[in-house]
């Protein structure tokens, strides 16, 4: 009703300006000078028309949280400052092409035969078709990633070297909480699960919880990438501890696989196929355990910030900004469950795989 009142009380005081300029010798206003008001009118109703279908525009809740979760070639920290990531390409007939993402700031996202695709996740296809190309592009999540790298490297590198230096002296300060997580996962979480032969296996698992901690507190991070909340990073995590449990596996972890034991031999082929179904079953369990979460952590956050710009509101704003806080602090309490839970289930996958004994005689 606002915006009605607006147009019409706008419309009528543009009319009579206009009525008013008319030219002072007339008696009348002739049909030439009616025309010019009629025309004025109409384009000033159109030009209000325009601004208020551009300030009115929908706020799309959607598209702005698939932009914060998504993978991009640039690097967004706010709203205008933005840092353009490398585009490395490689194709038969040009070979290698390494060039700046802001490249593609045009008004048809081209740039040298490529063209950047936005949808779900970003994509650069060549303008040709029928070229082939292979992208080797550092993107939001790839840096991110490097990142990561560099702070685990850092931060383990001080803490071996403060040991080195400081030998019988009692940890302090971030040495001293940082002892207490790792001794938590060797003494609580892989000794018990793993056997007298965890030591083999330490360095994978804390690097596996220390990996996913970090990512999971970095994307909490205005500005900040989704890199665990990325499907092919969970997967990659998964699949090395498939491999690592394979590879390492004995003679008794297979023997189960093929024939479990105490099962009569009429249910080995309902069995055996569950077995190895259930052997697939885990790391993809993992992967989109550690994926759902922390996606959706992410777009509940987001959900809650989008309802502040639909709303428009200052009772609304402070409501919502004070439950959104609170859920922080849950998704930080998350960020370390969930790289707890997946620590865990890979011990518990590879002491299952090395044990010595027979499940049997284990239950037994």
């Amino acid at each position: 009703m606002y915006t009605y009142l607006r147009r019409f009380f706008t419309i009528a005081l543009v009319a009579a300006t206009c009525l008013f300029n008319l030219p002072a010798q007339a008696d009348e206003p002739t049909q030439h000078d009616a025309e010019k008001v009629v025309q004025g009118i109409n384009d000033q109703e159109h030009k209000i028309e325009h601004k208020l279908e551009e300030s009115e525009k929908e706020f799309k809740i959607g598209e702005m949280i698939m932009h914060h979760i998504a993978d991009s070639h640039e690097w967004e920290f706010t709203h205008g400052v933005v840092l353009p990531l490398p585009v490395i390409l490689y194709s038969e007939d040009r070979g290698l092409e390494v060039f700046s993402s802001s490249n593609f700031h045009n008004d048809h996202h081209e740039y040298n035969g490529y063209h950047l695709v936005h949808g779900d996740s970003e994509q650069i296809v060549p303008v040709d078709e029928s070229r082939k190309i292979y992208d080797f592009s550092i993107t939001k999540n790839v840096a991110s990633m490097l990142l990561s790298a560099v702070i685990l490297i850092l931060v383990f590198t001080s803490i071996a070297g403060w040991y080195k230096n400081s030998k019988g002296k009692a940890p302090k300060g971030f040495q001293s909480a940082m002892e207490v997580i790792i001794l938590f996962i060797r003494d609580d979480v892989v000794k018990p699960n793993i056997g007298p032969k965890y030591e083999k296996y330490l360095p994978y698992l804390l690097t596996l919880f220390f990996f996913i901690l970090i990512n999971n507190i970095l994307g909490l991070l205005p500005g900040s990438a989704n890199l665990t909340g990325n499907i092919a990073v969970t997967m990659t995590l998964a699949v090395l501890t498939f491999i690592i449990v394979h590879l390492n596996a004995n003679g008794n972890y297979y023997k189960h696989l093929l024939k479990p034991d105490g099962v009569p031999a009429p249910l080995l082929l309902i069995m055996i196929p569950v077995e190895i179904v259930g052997v697939f079953m885990k790391p993809f369990s993992l992967m989109v355990r550690l994926f759902a979460n922390i996606t959706a952590g992410h777009i509940i956050l987001l959900s809650l910030f989008g309802l502040i710009f639909i709303f428009q509101s200052f009772v609304i704003a402070p409501v919502i900004s004070l439950f959104a806080l609170f859920l922080n602090f849950i998704e930080i309490m998350v960020a370390f469950i969930q790289a707890f839970i997946f620590t865990l289930l890979s011990s518990m996958y590879i002491g299952s795989a090395i044990e010595e004994h027979s499940h049997a005689d284990h239950g037994h």
